[in-house]
């Protein structure tokens, strides 16, 4: 796939029926497997196209299916290799002859259709100005839709010509576009705007362009002489100066050249009758670099000067009238300036990364911006003012039917892995183009360009429908949540809502649908987006309805068709078939909350919504008259009140609970089982039993003490091994109590539960012990109706619901004795390691706890005796909880601001919020409106209309108040402070992160540049500094389950040491990837990095600078530029760069990584001591050792604060700073360093490990050194300077070490080497390759315990 580097256009006519995100990213690796292609974006029509005629059935159901014993799970992984060489394709060569060019070769495949070679023509440099063209074989034009293969004649070597095609309006404006995007092809505004998908990326300027091709480049890093070291000053450790304007560095390449000054639609558009019927389409007006000002026709045959000028309309040609197919071409030759930076720029462009260019899945928000200047841009401006439905949406004649599309997709067949691909890329697909059509209708909404569909009502009220999506506010409107909380219910309800519809989405249940949802928050207000319902609107709720309930349980109804479809939910999200009384007392059967509404649409779907209930309520956070919660919950102070009692676990919760419950099941059925063997005549089992249910609740260790001793019998353990591959196994699903039957496995012998009523028994009182649904298998689920209020349930099931209490309790009391202190100790043994507020709020989540639960982890970690090693996790805690609280007062305060006072509000709020200067006092803006009072009337129909200025008497004392109070009511934690000083004093937050942390959560666009928060004088903040506010946008993000597999098998292969076969399945599964998400997405960076590293640990160095350069833009682009992810990608990339001899390179990554590192964080934090190591190797190989000692000697004390002064990582430590020393010849320091380094060896692996002995011959030899410079002083000092000196040797490290140490501290080989293994290492690897190339790679590998793959026998 030659051509294919670049293959991704920099801007993408917004016609293009073919999705563009199926173009191969990764060369010619990618192009020539498994791409399936849809004929249009939104997934109407597609056709299916069979990937390879069918040689892909062989794996088909292999990834769904679970692997029971380990030979099906190799046999699957044969398969999959198998799998990955069938998929391989033989591409071939076309010549393609445009006008005017050389004829060029092209290399292809056989299932790519023609419209991707028109894609690959629009992006070339030589071919980009074409829009409108065919391609022809013989004189036959082909169809852009079909496949290549299936076109007759065509073969290696076939020529295909270029010829244009006469124009349509469509296909004109399509031209104009595409030009107006070629010229804006290096222009960041898009990205610091948040449109179009674009977002930035600076990995370029540190890396002088590609790292690729080294070759091209002049070769830099081997002289060390010309490599400038010196780190800026504010990231030298120690120092206390956070810059903001280095997070942004100038890219010359954006000083755009102007190639023109303005290129607009004209005044004189449309054309009248008599012009269109001379093939008139539209005028365009243009002012070249020259100041001179043109009028252009585009008509059926091309663009060509007319006579018209501002102010009168001749649409006669000129003369001459320079008549050409492109308006390129037209622009070259009336002017020189336009042809010769055109030219430059498209040079420029076709050398960017295409990963620099490619649009991101979902819009990606800058924080910081500098001052962008305002461009005239005609198709922004029409852009703006439209629905754009001329251009993105490809179904002539009316906007998408977004549920139309959402719920095609989820309909198409997924028999086979190409079809599943098919169907997850349109799934994704559809998804992202909803979300990027929500959020832009939601801005709107509260923008107020959008009609209420109720404009009657007040404000707070109103709904809307824009584009085919409605529209509601987060108010609680008719009352309806009033006995839950009111506005604070209404605003939890969209978020519950949509993790439900995650939830029901993951399980993909055929037949049941739910609708899009988007939640947006944007200028203090929550905007939910839905996807309508075929003939809702045209009836009322109440007859529509036909499950569930619309009045929180008074009339109920139930459906059999909803109770079977939901009954395949019911058991991977845990939820219990139950029954509930209406309003006549009549018992009626549900299998979901009351509050979910199942409608049959228009369109015969049964549809269910409301979801907010989906998981099952949280004790902890919803007091109930007359109920005790268990003693752990009680004695932390719960349960408390919460704002709204809509409080629900989470459902990561619910998994590690049924988990956990699963083991203690096993183990109480072992520890019975065995309890009979011994005694059989003795009937002591049941109490046993019962015993241990009542301890389960206090103390679930007890139980497993007891057992571990037992479960060594051959009986009762190989249940329990079988049963927990199981679950492991389907734990990869996020199903967990999947088809777990275990009385399967535990009544071996028990071919009928009659015939050993003994084994029936103990699985019974097990279940029973854990509350298990079943009394023959264990099996947990939860009825979310529990606790609701208005909820009554029959009398009959009074047993079923008190167990459910008792199980909800215990979920509960789960989360604070366990999923806590779990927490706790990963962060201890950091293995959890978050940088941010973002990031540690994931780490929470995925242990299922709740931001609410926010302070009661904070008092946890204050508690631990080990508190001062989990300081920075602390500290984020801290500023998670402060930005938080600011965050909601934030909300209701900007809800009062009119739309003319916002960039004074926002800074007014910032200065409170941040800066010392102690009267921060608003400035409101000067009085414009006094000739408008008379639209005020109409003018309050926005929301927050009105002469408000309540926001502007906020003083940062009383704030400060605000926050205080915020923290205690909500998080119930207290923060004792009256300032932001106080508060930066007292935790040691850094005002910068502050600031970053509060924009991020809020949608703030600040101004870069350095803020000064300190003054006393004068604010921080003016209302220049605050560029935009940006919606804050929560989706769902369907997953590609079976790269997802690919994946995981990969990793796991990766684990078991054979890297190889690791390495295949992983390169697959990011072909997968590519395949649903197109090129760009967070999954693929996870799948690069990992791809990177093995290449690296198999010696090829320069592929794993490419694919981790790949990975670092990737996390640049969809994550943002100082994402902590990003920031670590860069610690890797400088790690292959230093490998491939790129040193300088090497730092400026390093010193960009801690730069922002700094930035997010600050300098405490563990991950700092891992990058600082890092920098003083880099330095000391450069041989800058006062430099590198600044760095070491940093790292040192970090890890000596964060893993202990006894950890092995502080022993290093001191080994790395002794070598500096040692190259100083201070050799009593680095005597000094080492003798730490070789106690701690000594006490922690002992006098006879291989550490302890190299630590002390070296010891010995810088004894030695210190004895010999001594003799040499002594001398100087006896003779003068006639004295005949021993040359001292110093040693400069060899790169070769300092590459061995960095391998060492990032963890890569695992394998302790000698000093000579490493001289071989360079050569060794060389010749590894040769042999490979002749194929003599199965040699015997006992001679060198080189790399990790050669410790593991390859099977």
């Amino acid at each position: 796939m030659v051509s294919k580097t670049d293959d991704i256009p920099a801007s993408v006519p917004h016609c293009n029926p073919v999705d563009l995100a199926d173009e191969p990213l990764n060369g010619a690796q990618e192009s020539s497997k498994t791409r399936p292609k849809k004929s249009c974006g939104c997934g109407h029509g597609a056709e299916t196209a069979m990937v390879n005629g069918d040689s892909c059935h062989e794996h088909t159901d292999e990834a769904e299916s679970k692997h029971v014993g380990s030979s099906e799970a190799e046999r699957e992984e044969d398969s999959n290799e198998q799998e990955v060489i069938v998929i391989q394709d033989t591409g071939f060569t076309v010549k393609i002859q445009a006008p005017g060019t050389e004829p060029f070769d092209l290399q292809v495949s056989p299932q790519e259709m023609v419209q991707e070679i028109h894609q690959v023509l629009i992006d070339r440099e030589d071919t980009c100005h074409r829009t409108c063209f065919s391609l022809q074989l013989d004189g036959n034009v082909l169809d852009n839709f079909s496949e290549l293969k299936s076109i007759e004649g065509l073969q290696e070597g076939s020529l295909l010509k270029v010829v244009e095609e006469p124009y349509t309006v469509r296909e004109a404006r399509i031209h104009v576009r595409h030009i107006r995007d070629l010229l804006k092809s290096l222009d960041p505004s898009d990205a610091y705007n948040g449109v179009d998908c674009n977002s930035l990326s600076f990995l370029s300027i540190f890396t002088d362009g590609d790292l690729g091709d080294s070759g091209k480049r002049k070769k830099r890093g081997n002289d060390l002489e010309q490599i400038d070291c010196t780190p800026p000053e504010h990231i030298l450790p120690g120092s206390k100066d956070r810059p903001l304007v280095p997070l942004q560095p100038l890219n010359k390449d954006w000083k755009p050249m102007q190639c023109l000054k303005v290129l607009t639609m004209s005044g004189w558009n449309p054309p009248p009758g008599n012009r269109k019927m001379h093939g008139d389409l539209m005028y365009l007006y243009i002012v070249t670099v020259e100041e001179r000002h043109v009028s252009i026709t585009a008509s059926t045959r091309g663009f060509y000067l007319n006579q018209s000028t501002t102010y009168t309309f001749n649409p006669k040609p000129a003369n001459p009238s320079f008549l050409s197919h492109s308006l390129v071409e037209l622009l070259s030759q009336i002017s020189p300036a336009f042809k010769k930076n055109f030219t430059a720029l498209q040079k420029k462009r076709v050398q960017r990364h295409p990963f620099e260019r490619i649009a991101t899945p979902f819009q990606v928000y800058s924080w910081t911006a500098p001052q962008i200047d305002h461009a005239m841009d005609c198709v922004r401006a029409e852009d703006a003012y439209t629905s754009r439905l001329g251009y993105e949406e490809h179904i002539p004649g009316q906007t998408r039917d977004w549920n139309e599309e959402l719920q095609t997709t989820r309909e198409l067949s997924r028999k086979n892995l190409p079809e599943r691909l098919l169907r997850e890329r349109a799934i994704f697909k559809v998804h992202s183009d909803f979300t990027a059509a929500a959020t832009r209708g939601a801005m709107a909404v509260i923008d107020g360009n959008v009609m209420a569909i109720n404009p009657g009502e007040e404000t707070r009220m109103q709904m809307f429908i824009w584009n085919n999506i409605f529209f509601s506010l987060g108010f609680d409107v008719r009352d309806h949540y009033r006995e839950l909380g009111g506005d604070a219910a209404a605003h939890a309800a969209p978020t519950n809502d949509l993790n439900g519809v995650r939830a029901y989405g993951a399980v993909d249940v055929e037949g049941l649908y739910t609708l899009g949802t988007v939640v947006v928050d944007y200028r203090g207000y929550r905007v939910t987006a839905q996807s309508i319902i075929p003939g809702i609107l045209e009836r009322e709720q109440e007859q529509s309805v036909i499950y569930g309930s619309i009045d929180f349980g008074k009339t109920v109804v139930s459906h059999n068709k909803y109770l079977e479809l939901l009954e395949k939910t019911s058991r991977p999200l845990k939820v219990q078939k139950h029954n509930v009384l209406n309003e006549k007392n009549e018992s009626v059967e549900l299998c979901s909350s009351v509050e979910c509404k199942g409608i049959i649409g228009n369109d015969g779907r049964h549809y269910i919504l409301d979801l907010l209930r989906t998981f099952p309520p949280d004790l902890n956070f919803l007091p109930v008259d007359g109920e005790e919660l268990p003693p752990e919950s009680k004695h932390l102070g719960f349960p408390r009140q919460h704002r709204h009692r809509l409080a629900c676990l989470r459902q990561e919760l619910i998994e590690a609970f049924v988990e956990h419950r699963y083991l203690l099941f096993m183990k109480m059925a072992a520890l019975q089982l065995m309890q009979q063997k011994a005694n059989k005549d003795t009937k002591t089992d049941t109490p046993a039993i019962m015993d241990v249910s009542t301890e389960d609740k206090a103390e679930p260790n007890h139980t497993q003490t007891t057992t571990e001793e037992s479960s060594h019998t051959p009986d009762a353990s190989t249940g329990q091994t079988e049963n927990s591959t199981a679950s492991e196994e389907n734990s990869s699903k996020p199903v967990t109590n999947g088809p777990l039957e275990p009385t399967a496995t535990h009544n071996g012998k028990c071919k009928s539960p009659l015939e050993d009523s003994k084994s029936c028994e103990v699985v019974l009182n097990a279940c029973q012990a854990v509350g298990s649904i079943s009394n023959t298998s264990f099996d947990i689920r939860f009825n979310p109706d529990i606790f609701s209020p208005g909820v009554r349930f029959p009398e009959e099931t009074t047993d079923d619901v008190q167990k459910q209490k008792q199980l909800l309790k215990d979920a509960a009391s789960f989360l604070l004795s366990c999923q806590i202190p779990s927490l706790v100790k990963d962060c201890l043994d950091h293995s959890a390691l978050p940088m941010d507020g973002a990031t540690f709020a994931e780490t929470l989540h995925q242990r299922g706890i709740n931001i609410r639960y926010l302070g009661t982890v904070l008092e946890f970690l204050d508690k631990t005796s080990a508190k001062a090693q989990l300081e920075h996790i602390y500290r984020i805690g801290i500023m998670e909880l402060i930005t938080r609280c600011a965050k909601h007062i934030f909300k209701t305060y900007l809800q009062g601001v009119e739309l003319s006072a916002l960039s004074a509000a926002v800074s007014h709020f910032l200065n409170c919020f941040l800066s010392s200067f102690a009267d921060a006092v608003a400035h409101l803006p000067p009085d414009e409106l006094v000739s408008r009072r008379k639209n005020r009337k109409r003018r309050n129909r926005v929301p927050g209309g009105g002469d408000n200025t309540a926001w502007a008497s906020l003083t940062p004392s009383e704030l400060w108040k605000n926050i205080a109070t915020e923290a205690q009511s909500y998080y119930h934690f207290t923060i004792q402070c009256e300032s932001v000083d106080q508060v930066v004093e007292k935790y040691g937050l850094q005002k910068t992160t502050l600031l970053r942390e509060i924009s991020i959560k809020t949608g703030i666009q600040i101004l870069i540049k350095e803020y000064n928060f300190d003054s006393r004088h004068k604010p921080a903040f003016t209302e220049e500094d605050i560029l935009n506010i940006f919606p804050v946008v929560k989706y769902v993000n369907p997953k590609a389950s079976d790269a997802f597999h690919f994946f995981q098998s990969g990793q796991a292969k990766v684990q078991q040491g054979f890297l190889k076969e690791g390495c295949e399945l992983i390169n697959e599964a990011l072909n997968l990837f590519n395949n649903v998400y197109g090129p760009m997405h967070v999954e693929i960076c996870a799948c690069l990095r990992l791809l990177a590293r093995l290449n690296y640990i198999m010696g090829d160095h320069p592929e794993a600078l490419s694919n981790q350069q790949k990975a670092v833009l990737m996390s640049e682009r969809v994550l943002g530029i100082e994402h902590p992810n990003t920031i670590q990608e860069y610690m890797h990339l400088a790690l292959y760069c230093f490998a491939n001899g790129q040193l300088s390179t090497a730092l400026r990554l390093l010193y960009r990584a801690r730069y922002l590192m700094l930035l997010v964080t600050g300098e405490d934090h563990p991950e700092m001591a891992l990058l600082d190591s890092n920098i003083g190797l880099v330095l000391h190989g450069v041989m800058e050792y006062d430099l590198s000692l600044r760095f070491l000697e940093n790292a040192l004390t970090i890890n000596t604060k964060y893993h202990g002064a006894r950890s092995l990582k502080v022993a290093l430590s001191h080994h790395l700073v002794a070598k500096v020393y040692e190259s100083k010849a201070e050799f009593r320091s680095a005597l000094q360093h080492e003798k730490e380094g070789y106690t701690i060896y000594k006490n922690q692996m002992g006098e006879t490990h291989e550490k302890t002995k190299e630590s002390s011959e070296y010891l010995k030899y810088l004894t030695q050194q210190a004895v010999a410079l001594q003799r040499t002083m002594n001398e100087i000092y006896k003779n003068g300077s006639n004295a005949s000196i021993m040359p001292v040797k110093f040693t400069a490290p060899s790169m070769a070490s300092v590459l061995e140490q960095l391998n060492i501290i990032n963890g890569i080989i695992f394998i302790p080497l000698s000093q000579k293994d490493l001289e071989n290492l360079k050569s060794e690897v060389q010749r590894r390759q040769q042999l490979q190339e002749l194929g003599k790679s199965k040699e015997s590998t006992e001679e060198r315990p080189l790399e990790l793959e050669d410790k593991i026998p390859v099977d």
